[in-house]
């Protein structure tokens, strides 16, 4: 048997034909404007914060972005990948665009707390599902003062609950003396709140009178101590909106207050403010100031 001679021999194998089209040309057609589409709503669209209204805006923007991916694929044989996954993700963002607009309507409140958000919480970052735990706290309760009606009496009334006024004029006075009002959005009791520790009772030391039909909500001290050992953010948030109050409160009562002889009187140094060093050194208060390394006997 002679050997196969491989030179003489055409060994040329032709290639088995493709089952699938290749697709190398790009298609110059209205289907590419919807990809571009897809990637301009799924760009704005992670520029959503984490907020309720963030995510409804980045959910809603992903929906239609995946919506224009799907007609993208829809359009070509060679994408039903792409088709499957942009459809799957599509009906996820629909859901979660229908999860976080049920939320969102479930945590609404009445107006005077939606007020009350916009002018002292909403400023700080609150969010609406921390602010829901605030006005769970009072059970959601407004309550109404009538005018000349008071709301503490000097030395009477117990400090048992912390309150914001709502609407209308709180006048405060001591021994009949007239101190200052208190406005919409301030608190009505929070120099006794921040006076008192969680253990202690005390009454007031002023006396509340409306001027006019009121309206405030109030939080109960052990129901809201609990509700700050629970949340550490909402502690935090009240120690800061309380303290912010009581210094708005000493900032007019600096204003408004006048010594003896008719000249302004700062109650930060109610001792040594406007008086001059003759005075100074009759009514003998100067400080002492240790020195460094001074030995007692």
């Amino acid at each position: 048997m002679e050997p196969l001679d491989f030179k003489n021999m055409n060994l040329t194998v032709k290639p088995p034909a493709a089952i699938y089209p290749f697709c190398d040309d790009w298609r110059n057609t209205s289907e590419g404007s919807a990809l571009h589409l897809a990637n301009i709503f799924l760009f704005f669209g992670f520029m959503g914060n984490s907020s309720f209204y963030g995510l409804l805006y980045l959910f809603s923007c992903l929906t239609m972005g995946f919506f224009c991916s799907t007609l993208w694929a829809w359009s070509d044989n060679c994408t039903t990948d792409s088709f499957l996954w942009s459809f799957a993700l599509l009906g996820v963002c629909l859901g979660q665009v229908l999860h976080v607009a049920y939320r969102l309507k479930s945590v609404s409140f009445k107006r005077e707390f939606q007020e009350l958000y916009s002018c002292m919480f909403k400023k700080l970052g609150v969010s609406l599902t921390h602010f829901g735990k605030i006005v769970a706290c009072c059970d959601g309760q407004v309550h109404a003062i009538e005018r000349d009606h008071c709301f503490a009496i000097e030395g009477k009334t117990t400090i048992d609950k912390l309150s914001v006024l709502l609407s209308g004029r709180i006048r405060v006075t001591v021994n009949g003396e007239f101190l200052h009002y208190i406005y919409p959005f301030q608190f009505l009791d929070s120099p006794e709140w921040d006076s008192l520790r969680p253990s202690e009772e005390g009454v007031f030391q002023v006396t509340l009178c409306a001027d006019n039909a009121c309206r405030y909500v109030g939080w109960r001290r052990k129901k809201l101590y609990l509700l700050f050992a629970k949340d550490r953010y909402i502690a935090k948030i009240f120690a800061l909106v309380v303290r912010n109050d009581i210094a708005e409160k000493l900032c007019s009562l600096n204003d408004k207050a006048l010594n003896r002889s008719g000249q302004r009187y700062d109650i930060r140094l109610p001792s040594y403010c406007h008086m001059t060093g003759t005075e100074l050194e009759k009514a003998d208060v100067f400080l002492q100031v240790p020195m460094q390394g001074a030995r007692t006997a």
